[in-house]
């Protein structure tokens, strides 16, 4: 690969939204590089679902027959590695990755996802993706009905919780300590008799990440088949505070219904832009971003 070769689009991240983007860029006839590292967040969820064509495929299969169908296209190019700064340069920004190779181009997509941070719980990182889930679109169909838990507090609790009782009747509230839910809102869950309960979490107890109970740290313990908790995240990349780019309320790096990043040139989809974490909804990205940045570049060129 020759690095002085100034490439149309740089990808950050080639999961889903990056190889989405790529696609829709290749079929384009757009010169692009996507670097990843190949660590997507799902690696370790056992089924995806939501996602027509593909329901309950393995995560590990759709972004192989993914890559297998992007790498058809001549001039789509892959770099395994980790895209670990940036900068602005005359033609438009350079990349340099995590072990010193240096890539140009004239346009940038950030796909690059996130890292989930996770409470310190024992057992919590083996059962993420599995039997401690993120999204009921992406896994509540497979655990309707069952015992089900939601680790969680404050607003964002009763709101999580509120939405879960769509797939179960059997729903515990965990809030790891005190709770600091509002009067009004504990009363509600009550009358849906979904309980409380601010016994502080030591461990879930599991096998190969199918959880069987919560261990609480006075010695109680309750059975549970399915938790839902909301986690912290952080980005993959620096290449974000690099080029200072802005970050929303939440966290995302923020974009407008173009997909565009308040940096002229930089286009951002996927996890990274948004907490509906999903399949479906990163390849709707990936391809509306490559879709809207290729205008870009024919209407510069014409």
């Amino acid at each position: 690969m020759q690095k002085e070769e100034l490439f149309d689009v740089i990808i950050v991240g080639g999961s889903y939204a990056g190889l989405s983007a790529a696609m829709a860029l290749g079929r384009s006839l757009k010169n692009v590089l996507i670097i990843d590292s190949g660590k997507p967040c799902n690696r370790q969820t056992p089924h995806s679902h939501n996602f027509l064509t593909r329901d309950g495929e393995t995560p590990a299969n759709l972004a192989a027959i993914s890559k297998a169908q992007v790498s058809a296209y001549p001039t789509l190019k892959f770099l395994d590695g980790l895209a670990e700064s940036a900068k602005k340069t005359g033609n438009g920004f350079s990349i340099t990755t995590a072990d010193q190779q240096i890539f140009n181009a004239k346009k940038l997509i950030i796909a690059a996802g996130v890292k989930d941070i996770f409470p310190s719980i024992k057992g919590f990182a083996e059962c993420w993706g599995i039997s401690v889930l993120h999204c009921p679109y992406c896994h509540g169909y497979e655990v309707k009905g069952k015992a089900t838990g939601v680790i969680a507090n404050g607003e964002i609790g009763f709101e999580f919780t509120k939405l879960i009782s769509n797939w179960t009747k059997d729903l515990t509230l965990f809030t790891n300590g005190a709770t600091d839910i509002n009067p009004d809102d504990q009363a509600k869950l009550f009358t849906k008799n979904i309980n409380i309960v601010e016994k502080e979490i030591e461990e879930i107890i599991h096998q190969n990440g199918i959880v069987k109970y919560l261990k609480f740290k006075d010695g109680s313990n309750q059975k549970l088949d399915a938790i839902y908790a909301r986690v912290g995240v952080e980005h993959n990349t620096k290449v974000i505070t690099d080029l200072n780019i802005e970050l929303s309320e939440q966290g995302y790096i923020a974009i407008n219904t173009f997909k565009q990043t308040n940096v002229a040139g930089v286009y951002a989809a996927g996890d990274c832009t948004t907490m509906m974490r999903s399949v479906a909804s990163s390849v709707a990205d990936g391809n509306s971003a490559g879709a809207i940045l290729n205008k870009e570049l024919v209407s510069e060129a014409f």
